[in-house]
């Protein structure tokens, strides 16, 4: 619940006759973070942060500057009004996430400011204080009466120390680890960071509601980046995305934070959401061509058939549809509704029904845009399809959000899930507010990324990436053999193991798991199958057990029934010791699947062995993996 007021406070540093600077400090509930607004003799606002008493970014620049050369709140003529402050203390039950119930616990102080002779006359800076990160924003009051024109926005980053920096990089490998000092240029959230080896910050943004999405910039030799995105304008009610910063004492901690997601609003009240399931699905794009006991796979109304009696046998949820199923996708005069194999498809989605198999669509802007999207995704929803894979937006980042939010909003009007691909807009934390946001592709697929796809690429992208929310990376390739694969136009395998590209499944956090491959490849595979079909969403827990940015990672999540683990390692190969003490009291048969006798991610790819034993929450499990391999643990109570 929300408590009162706590109390109002201006600390202030004096000099020998009047006062220098204004002070506003706002601790974290368990006090070990500090984050600090700074109003200077000179007006200038700034921020720093502290954690554990150590400094991490030392006074860095807060506002923005607009047309007429004038910087906010950044002016001598700027005065504080007034200083609130609030402490919550409650609970989210997301729809589906990391983990079924979410403390939603921080400290808020809002800080009013005026300045009568500016273009802007008043200002709102509101910051914010968890237990693992910070975060403030800025807000124009809806009482104001004006538009003025942003040139940039001031918020930056002064690090206390050249520290270890990672950032996403597009669809090639993530850049890192490099020097902060050596970063000359612009960089793509989300930017991970190693300070030591007892903190990791990582900064990016949430609830971007409008403007540009966060771009960074550093030039080389120094330790301060700066927001090179910014708003069109200010104007009554505008309200900025939140500048974040998680931290955690060690990479996983910034994977398990729920920091993102708690900064965007709930959902609306009058939205019903309770028809989202978030969950595995198969997918026809890599299957093209794939020819198994005389049959040759397409993307046609057959092949459907066998992927939906496969994934009703398994328990998978889903079946994606990709691109030409209304025609080529990028002729303007294919169809949304009414072009190519639409009756087959709609034939499809009855028959999936009666299977407990949900089949989702893809559309991408040429048919989005051209076609009323409104008309389209209804007719959609009324068809029964269960959700809309959105590829290829065109225009630029922050038109894509604009329409990005679009097609949210009809997609939950109309019960559809929704996933963004090809080049989409990072991710926010919008799963809280529209919880059928289940994924995006903000990562290089592994589907088509072969070329720059490396082990090392997976396990750097889960500590960079995977901080922004869910994301779509097509793990879970079987076909894995020398040479040319199944897909017809990428017909290369990713450098992995078999039982790596299992594990892999279950560490990327997403609400749709797409497969790639054929069912029979999966069916050669019964251990692993077993574990990928135990992936059972919403998750009720999820823990990063251990791991090291571009080095390795363990994940355990936890579904109704049982307790997974997946294990994934670079080119090098390792010995790691899984303690099991987050299970409860009793006895457990776990089925430990792990690379076979001299595995290797690029010329034994698909050996294995399994072995099952009974264990208490006492035990430690002992996996080796192989170079670019991994390990799957399946976990299940043993019933009396």
């Amino acid at each position: 619940m929300k408590h009162a007021l706590l109390f109002i406070t201006a600390v202030f540093l004096f000099g020998s006759v009047k006062a220098k600077h204004h002070t506003y400090v706002l601790l974290s509930p368990n006090t070990k973070n500090c984050i600090t607004l700074t109003k200077r003799a000179d007006g200038i606002f700034t921020y720093q942060l502290q954690v554990n008493k150590k400094q991490l970014i030392n006074p860095s620049p807060m506002g923005f500057k607009i047309e007429d050369g004038t910087t906010i709140p950044s002016a001598t003529n700027w005065k504080v009004d007034h200083i609130t402050k609030q402490d919550i203390n409650t609970v989210w039950k997301p729809v589906w996430g990391k983990r079924a119930i979410v403390p939603e616990v921080y400290n808020q102080m809002t800080v009013t400011l005026s300045s009568p002779g500016s273009a802007i006359k008043k200002l709102v800076i509101e910051v914010r204080a968890y237990n693992d990160g910070v975060a403030f924003r800025y807000l124009i009051p809806k009482s104001e009466s004006y538009q003025v024109k942003v040139t940039s926005e001031l918020t930056g980053f002064n690090f206390a120390g050249d520290y270890t920096a990672w950032y996403y990089n597009g669809e090639n490998s993530n850049i890192g680890p490099e020097k902060l000092t050596d970063c000359n240029g612009t960089r793509m959230p989300v930017m991970t960071i190693k300070v030591d080896n007892a903190n990791y910050l990582a900064v990016h943004e949430a609830d971007l509601r409008e403007g540009e999405p966060l771009l960074l910039h550093s030039d080389k030799s120094t330790l301060n980046f700066t927001v090179l995105s910014k708003p069109a304008a200010l104007t009554p009610g505008y309200v900025s995305a939140w500048r974040t910063i998680v931290i955690g004492n060690s990479p996983g901690a910034l994977i398990d934070s729920h920091l993102i997601e708690l900064l965007n609003p709930a959902p609306a009240k009058n939205i019903d959401f309770s028809w989202v399931k978030p969950g595995v699905a198969v997918w026809d794009w890599r299957m093209n061509g794939a020819v198994v006991n005389g049959f040759t796979y397409t993307m046609s109304y057959p092949s459907w058939l066998r992927a939906v009696d496969f994934a009703s046998k398994q328990g998978i949820l889903y079946l994606i549809l990709d691109a030409d199923w209304y025609g080529p996708e990028n002729d303007k005069d294919s169809d949304p509704l009414n072009g190519n194999k639409v009756g087959d498809v709609r034939k499809l989605i009855q028959y999936a029904k009666s299977k407990n198999v949900g089949i989702w669509l893809y559309l991408n802007d040429v048919a989005g845009k051209k076609y009323p999207i409104e008309a389209t995704l209804k007719h959609y929803g009324d068809w029964g399809a269960a959700g809309v894979k959105y590829g290829f937006m065109n225009g630029s980042p922050e038109e894509k959000n604009v329409w990005t939010r679009k097609v949210t909003g009809l997609c939950a009007k109309n019960h559809l899930l929704v996933d963004f691909h090809d080049g989409p807009v990072h991710p926010y934390g919008q799963m809280r507010t529209w919880p059928n946001a289940v994924t995006r592709e903000y990562c290089q697929s592994q589907s088509d990324g072969h070329k720059v796809f490396m082990p090392s690429t997976f396990v750097t992208s889960a500590f960079v990436n995977m901080i922004a929310g869910p994301i779509d990376m097509c793990n879970g390739m079987f076909d894995l053999r020398q040479g040319n694969t199944t897909r017809i136009d990428e017909n290369q395998p990713v450098p992995s193991t078999v039982v790596s590209e299992a594990a892999r499944t279950l560490i990327v956090f997403s609400g749709a798991t797409v497969l790639p491959d054929i069912p029979e490849f999966y069916l050669q595979y019964p251990a692993l199958l077993r574990f990928i079909s135990a992936e059972k969403m919403p998750w009720k827990e999820s823990k990063t057990l251990a791991g090291e940015i571009g080095e390795y990672i363990v994940m355990m999540r936890q579904s109704h029934n049982a307790y997974l683990i997946g294990a994934a390692s670079n080119e090098t190969g390792r010995t790691i010791n899984i303690p099991l003490s987050f299970l409860p009291k009793g006895k457990f048969e776990v089925e430990i699947t792990q690379d076979g006798k001299d595995a290797n991610y690029l010329t034994n790819r698909e050996v294995l062995q399994t072995k099952v034993k009974t264990v208490t929450g006492a035990d430690n499990i002992t996996v080796k993996l192989a170079p670019g391999g991994g390990a799957c643990l399946l976990i299940k109570p043993v019933l009396n």
